[in-house]
């Protein structure tokens, strides 16, 4: 059964690591914090047995923490959650949309439709700050569902409010501890490094 499956710790950073999905350098997040250290999902992601390995220990503790109050779609922004909002929401047997940015702002496109007082499960690759799943969440609030959690692959947000923030329960496959920078406090050895702008939401239309 797949709510037995489970990954250590150790196994799920090996995972990353092998992929060299962690990177190294200077980052300006899609929050626009900036950071040493990037986690680029979409590297591990894109070996389809190292995903399944993942996709199937999150998928197993979101069914263990929700019980019976299973989901009825699963909601992802994009372009980081498409790929895991998918899987996620195979696992779980319901459907999968996304929400993708228009001016600036979350909308769904592409026919997909939400229905008032569907059961949502928002689903992410990283979680930083937060500021992409409250932006889907007041989305979703619009179509008058019931958002029963979030889950995500890494939670590096270093936040122990994060869920009181989101107003549900966070589930995410690991925490990883990230230091993190506004622009008026990088450090010295980080300005010497010219930033990169890895993020989705940086990607010119």
């Amino acid at each position: 059964m797949i709510s037995n499956y489970s990954l250590s710790n150790e196994q799920i950073l090996s995972e990353f690591i092998q992929a060299k999905a962690i990177l190294k350098g200077h980052f300006i997040l899609s929050s626009g914090l900036h950071s040493d250290t990037y986690i680029q999902c979409a590297r591990v992601l894109m070996n389809p047995q190292s995903a399944e390995k993942l996709y199937q220990a999150l998928a197993a503790k979101i069914i263990n923490k929700l019980g019976n109050n299973k989901p009825d779609i699963v909601v992802s922004p994009a372009m980081g959650g498409v790929i895991i909002g998918y899987e996620i929401a195979r696992q779980l047997g319901v459907e999968a949309i996304f929400c993708e940015r228009v001016d600036s702002k979350f909308q769904l496109r592409r026919g997909f439709e939400l229905k008032e007082s569907q059961k949502v499960l928002i689903v992410e690759d990283v979680l930083t700050t937060g500021k992409s799943s409250l932006e889907t969440f007041e989305l979703v609030n619009q179509y008058g569902c019931n958002i029963i959690a979030e889950a995500c692959l890494i939670d590096r947000s270093n936040d122990n409010n994060i869920s009181k923030k989101l107003g549900v329960e966070l589930i995410s496959l690991i925490e990883i501890k990230v230091e993190t920078f506004n622009k008026d406090n990088i450090p010295d050895h980080l300005k010497k490094i010219d930033p990169i702008k890895p993020g989705s939401r940086f990607i010119s239309k």
